[in-house]
């Protein structure tokens, strides 16, 4: 597959976003392997099969010996770039990406991996001393084991309104089913991570105001998350999740 005439629209440390016409092309960095791209590729199917809108899935490929995921281009904006665009709309942009979060989780997909499981081998591989990873190890295993639609990463950049103002949400590499706190207890550590903690307090308190929710109850999955977060952190992340993860009580 010949890139040169696509064009470059996103470029990160470990992959690059092409459009070449209806086509997003995700090519990955050469350490990718082959089992994680063929895993976000089968998530991304399975999502697609629950109705809930995505991206439709083209192909798997190589291209120039790096591993490639050919998906439907959705022409429009993400909620990032529209709040960036007019802040004085950010209020009413960021409820509705509340809304598309907890309209989410009201749907199931049974072959994606369960969270809790995923949660377990992540704290086993965390790094973090014995003692911390045998409470997080307990907490998470008295948690509820819910069967919802979690994304894993549920971000402004990943939600994108169409100019008909359809909403699809991208990206599901981290997708499994399970808690929906659990995700939104993600999204909230993804927020301090980017040092908008105005925005995570914002977060918290609609999510827990539309799902009727307890505050305390997503809180006891922070830590959780947080060490489950450390396998794969930047360096940068590092201390900031160690703390969030040693922090077992709210």
């Amino acid at each position: 597959m010949d890139l040169s005439k696509a064009t470059v629209m996103v470029q990160r440390h470990n992959k690059t976003l092409y459009r070449d016409g209806n086509r997003t092309i995700k090519l990955m960095n050469a350490e990718y392997n082959a089992s994680d791209v063929l895993n976000e590729a089968l998530n991304q199917s399975i999502v697609q099969e629950t109705g809930f809108k995505v991206p439709e899935l083209f192909e798997v490929t190589k291209i120039d010996g790096r591993w490639a995921i050919i998906l439907e281009h959705i022409e429009g904006k993400t909620l990032a770039e529209m709040i960036k665009e007019s802040p004085p709309d950010k209020e009413r942009l960021f409820e509705r990406f509340v809304d598309i979060h907890c309209g989410m989780h009201t749907y199931k997909a049974e072959r994606l991996r369960h969270l809790t499981d995923k949660m377990h081998n992540k704290i086993s591989n965390s790094g973090l001393e014995r003692s911390i990873r045998y409470e997080l190890h307990t907490r998470l295993e008295s948690l509820p084991k819910h069967t919802k639609l979690c994304h894993g990463d549920f971000v402004l950049d990943n939600v994108i309104i169409t100019p008909s103002d359809e909403v699809y949400v991208l990206d599901w590499s981290h997708a499994t089913q399970g808690n929906a706190s659990a995700d939104a207890a993600r999204t909230y550590l993804r927020f301090e991570l980017m040092g908008e903690h105005d925005s995570a307090e914002k977060f918290m308190s609609l999510f827990c105001e539309k799902s009727g929710t307890e505050r305390q109850y997503v809180q006891k999955w922070l830590a959780i998350v947080a060490a489950s977060q450390l396998v794969k952190s930047r360096p940068e992340e590092h201390d900031f999740l160690t703390r969030w993860a040693s922090v077992v009580e709210y």
